[in-house]
């Protein structure tokens, strides 16, 4: 029977990728169809889904900077927005009630408003999966939106608290002896060395806060959480978030699949969950306007809130909780289950486009922006840039010291991570800033007419080609895009996407190898 998920989930996710969307829609269909064959899932497929959203979780928190849910953009944006949508959704479903009861039949005030509180919350799964495949995960708007999905996440501890009547046990308080216990934990990551016990060390200290956490009484996704946290200033947190990133992606697959076994639908079921999902722009508008309000430029605040725009898998928790508790009909939760499934497939095409569809109607999106911007996020101008570094990771930071020892001042690096980039000036001095290459604004605020050579030394290609777009569409430009590329197919779309040089990641690191090597006993030639 696994090898039935597996061959599904397969055929499903390869179909849709060679239709270029998202394989996760494919695993949602596969999902479905397996249920509609009468195929049975065990217990062992939850166990994959739930072991995925704990290392997910973990990995969060392992990128997680908490300075960030500080920040009045994410906790007013988080608790404004859902109070909001609470109450005027709310509303709108009593109204729908009335205009289309043969749906879903007749609704109390209290189910209304616990509907609409499920729909207020947006997919962890879903959000996180869309910034790390684009690579925006630490980008100024991908750190807005994990923000508001910590934050939703600590409301949801709190529901669930007050939904089952499971405070927290007094032995809770003893989570407190985390912190002091970080040093500990990091000496522990230390010594797991590079290995297959690395991987194995993160999956003990994740699924070990969960059960920590539980045994408390507490959410245990939010101790793999705060598991992740607690490490993420150590030095070894990247290395473990890509040990784990193959195993997190796997069991995922299991999440996706088993949405389509919560139920199987009527006509007047998927017409209710229509319905629901025609509820989703409403959602991005309160989103984008809250953040708006609250001063953020006009495309973090558009990024942001089209990332937010689905709704979320703890929403089936709220909806199989209140058919327990006799608050709701059973048949809402295949109706939000449906929804939920909708807005995925939602979010996951409307995102792909989404760098295209702000530089076409920028000019539209900007009228929203507050005359008054917060300081984080003023462009920054480089004096006297020629050469400039995209990408201040482990490649991008070779370049730009190599660059540097040559030519000075006049080689600047950019990268979308604040705190990389707060390193990497500590280290090489000042000439780096944080940007985003993908912001057309940036570019217009920038002067790029002296900048003869741009290296591109970012790992996603849909990265490098957009920003090779925005480049070429600016009229100041007038200088060479080099990029770097990891596999040969790679290579090719970045020359036709008008990237000037290509470089193989490996390839060109034998060859460097090669010219050291073969240096150390030129020499001794005759």
């Amino acid at each position: 029977m696994d090898f039935i998920w597996i061959l599904f989930a397969f055929i499903c996710g390869l179909g849709v990728r060679l239709l270029a969307l998202p394989p996760l829609i494919g695993y949602l269909i596969a999902g479905f169809v397996l249920h509609f064959l009468g195929v049975e899932p065990s217990a062992d497929l939850q166990t994959l889904a739930d072991l995925g959203i704990t290392l997910m979780l973990f990995t969060i928190g392992l990128k997680l900077n908490v300075r960030d849910l500080g920040q009045t953009e994410v906790w007013a944006g988080a608790l404004g927005h859902m109070g909001v949508w609470t109450l005027l959704v709310g509303g709108l479903l009593l109204v729908f009630t009335v205009l289309a009861s043969a749906l879903w039949g007749p609704i109390s005030l209290e189910a209304a408003a616990l509907l609409a509180f499920a729909c207020s919350f947006s997919s962890t799964v879903c959000v996180v999966k869309l910034l790390e495949e684009s690579g925006e995960m630490k980008t100024r708007h991908g750190r807005l939106a994990i923000g508001i999905l910590v934050m939703q996440d600590v409301v949801a501890v709190l529901f669930l608290a007050l939904a089952t009547g499971k405070a927290p046990s007094p032995w809770a308080m003893l989570l407190l002896l985390l912190i002091p216990a970080r040093p500990l934990l990091g000496m522990l990551l230390q010594r797991a060395g590079h290995g297959e016990l690395l991987p194995l060390t993160g999956f003990f200290l994740a699924l070990g806060a969960y059960e920590l956490f539980t045994l408390v009484n507490v959410k245990g996704d939010l101790g793999a959480l705060i598991a992740g946290m607690l490490l993420s200033g150590h030095g070894k947190a990247t290395e473990l978030t890509k040990s784990l990133l193959s195993f997190k992606d796997l069991f995922l697959i299991g999440f996706f699949l088993s949405i389509g076994f919560t139920a199987l639908p009527d006509w007047n079921m998927l017409a209710a969950a229509l319905i629901i999902a025609v509820l989703l722009p409403l959602k991005f508008v309160m989103f984008f306007t809250f953040f708006c309000g609250l001063r953020l430029r006009a495309r973090n605040a558009y990024l942001a809130s089209l990332a937010l725009t689905n709704f979320s898998e703890f929403g089936l928790i709220v909806a199989a909780i209140s058919v327990d508790n006799g608050w709701l009909d059973k048949s809402w939760l295949v109706i939000l289950a449906l929804a939920v499934s909708i807005s995925f497939v939602f979010t996951s095409l409307a995102y792909r486009s989404a760098h295209n569809f702000y530089g076409r109607h920028k000019e539209s999106i900007k009228r929203w922006q507050h005359n008054s911007r917060l300081p984080r996020d003023l462009v920054h101008q480089p004096d006297n840039a020629e050469i400039l570094v995209i990408g201040m990771g482990r490649v991008g930071k070779g370049a730009f010291d190599a660059l540097k020892q040559q030519l000075g001042d006049r080689v600047w690096g950019m990268d979308a991570d604040r705190e990389r980039v707060g390193k990497v000036q500590q280290e090489l001095g000042e000439q780096v800033f944080c940007g985003d290459g993908e912001d057309a604004d940036l570019w217009e605020n920038i002067d790029t007419s002296k900048i003869n050579l741009v290296l591109l030394a970012l790992p996603s290609i849909e990265d490098n080609i957009n920003i090779t777009g925005q480049l070429h569409r600016h009229p100041g430009f007038c200088g060479q895009v080099a990029a770097i590329a990891r596999y040969e197919d790679e290579r090719q779309q970045l020359l036709d996407a008008g990237v000037d040089r290509v470089f193989n990641f490996y390839t060109e690191a034998g060859t460097g190898f090669a010219e050291e090597s073969l240096a150390m006993i030129s020499p001794a030639s005759p």
